[in-house]
């Protein structure tokens, strides 16, 4: 019909009672359509743990992308343990106070060279300085027990250092994730992806403990700096998937040559600027001050029920190593169904009613048991459930956000919980005199608001998540509903 391009006419065909579209130019909206019709039914692989055809690359480097970070901190966490019992218990406040100062400003450095530089370039380079660290502290410890040098001090700079490591190396991650993964694929392989991270803690932490006392712990650095190298290499070829699978929008990905712009502080005021992002900013406060509050139990039951230093170790290791086991179980083969299920906001509420549950249950019987038994439970839904969920908050949000918001969520407003716990129970434990069944009766209002926010954001959630499908036509789609 003449004046007619541009416009949409179907038909419907009686031989085969399909659509077809008539319009010339345009895309057909049922061209989706026609191609699940010849799609092959999908592999156990895709229904189990859920990469897809033309994603199984990518997953693997992801996969070992977070396998190297965490195995590179795992394997000197256990030399941060040791330099704060070197520095003396009494002196734990004061190095998570120095943390969160060091965090701080890490997070306005941070923000400051996102705002300037292509993460395509500064992706990199977080990784590239953090193993220029590593190199320097083997290089200090090194000259110091050659020289029989006391090195108290330099234990101390080193906890903070690696506090801060930790968290902003998997933060760097998680935001590269959300970045080249749609909401959708995220919601499938982010499970799988974060079971490397689980994996690579594991074999970590075993390595460290079979090798110190035979080759002495400065042999650990310099290891851990080469997982970090593999990491970047996985950074490189991950880019290069990106810059395949998106050639004609390139720029609005993580292959973008473009800076974000705006402040160094973005994330900070983004954060008191959107209910939303304050709402996760809470949630981190609160996991960190019921973690701190566990974790402070632990280190005054293990005092008076295990005597010697070798079978406390023996004891943390056990512990460490059941938690990522069930973690990693999780994380491949459940979070998955559970986000795909019942959604986001049960995912994100199940650590903070376990841990209602929990922190009841030890008032009640405030023994060892219990708290290492609590311990395990919590650290593995946090990390097989809690952690990867709360990233996928990031997949609805702008790229700039992906970085500077989640990174200073992730680095300053977690280490601020952390300070901030320490500091009040220590408060309610000596100024008060509040004791472990007082303090864990206290911890329950927390997690109850804890598991409110939980379910207010897997709602929240939703709907970005449909705001975002409605804006993009449906012939160019990648999800057509998030729950």
């Amino acid at each position: 019909m003449p004046g007619s391009q541009g416009r949409h006419h179907t038909s419907k065909s009686a031989g085969d009672g399909r659509y077809a579209l008539e319009a010339k130019g345009d895309k057909p909206y049922y061209a989706a359509m026609e191609s699940r019709v010849s799609e092959p039914r999908p592999s156990v692989v895709s229904v189990v743990l859920g990469p897809r055809p033309g994603e199984y690359v990518a997953v693997v480097w992801s996969f070992t992308y977070f396998f190297c970070v965490l195995s590179s901190y795992y394997i000197l966490r256990p030399v941060r343990e040791a330099m704060a019992v070197g520095s003396g218990p009494n002196t734990i406040p004061l190095l998570f106070t120095g943390t969160f100062v060091a965090m701080l400003i890490g997070t306005s450095v941070f923000g400051w060279v996102a705002s300037r530089f292509a993460r395509r370039q500064f992706l990199p380079w977080v990784y590239l300085f953090f193993i220029s660290n590593i190199l320097i502290f083997w290089g200090l410890f090194g000259w110091a027990l050659k020289n029989q040098l006391e090195y108290v001090w330099l234990g101390r700079i080193f906890f903070v250092w690696l506090s801060v490591f930790n968290l902003f190396v998997v933060s760097v991650f998680w935001s590269f994730m959300a970045d080249i993964w749609t909401r959708e694929q995220g919601r499938r392989l982010f499970g799988l992806i974060t079971a490397g991270g689980s994996i690579g803690a594991i074999l970590g932490g075993v390595f460290t403990s079979v090798v110190v006392t035979e080759v002495g712990f400065t042999s650990l650095f310099p290891i851990s700096a080469l997982l970090l190298v593999i990491a970047v290499v996985c950074i490189g070829k991950l880019r290069n998937w990106v810059e395949q699978q998106h050639v004609a929008d390139r720029d609005e990905t993580a292959a973008s040559h473009a800076a974000f712009g705006g402040s160094a502080f973005s994330g900070m005021t983004h954060v008191a600027k959107s209910p939303y992002f304050t709402a996760i900013a809470i949630c981190s406060i609160i996991a960190s001050l019921l973690g701190t509050a566990l974790y402070m139990f632990t280190a005054d039951l293990v005092e008076t029920a295990i005597p010697d230093t070798d079978s406390r170790t023996q004891f943390f290791s056990n512990v460490n190593i059941a938690q990522n086991v069930l973690a990693a179980l999780g994380q491949a083969f459940a979070v998955k169904h559970v986000v795909s299920r019942f959604g986001i906001g049960v995912s994100l509420a199940l650590m903070p009613i376990v841990s209602i549950v929990g922190f009841a249950i030890l008032a009640a019987d405030p023994v060892l048991l219990v708290v290492a038994v609590l311990t395990v439970v919590r650290r593995a839904l946090g990390f097989a459930f809690s952690k990867p969920t709360s990233d996928m908050l990031y997949s609805v949000v702008s790229a700039e956000d992906k970085y500077k918001v989640k990174n200073f969520i992730d680095t300053a407003v977690y280490r601020g919980g952390d300070l901030l716990g320490t500091w009040a129970i220590q408060l309610l434990k000596v100024g008060v005199g509040l004791g472990l069944t007082g303090v864990s009766l206290l911890m329950v209002p927390f997690a109850a608001v804890w598991a409110v926010l939980a379910i207010w954001l897997g709602r929240d959630y939703r709907r970005r998540a449909a705001a975002q499908a409605a804006a993009v036509p449906d012939y160019d789609r990648p999800d057509s509903h998030a729950r």
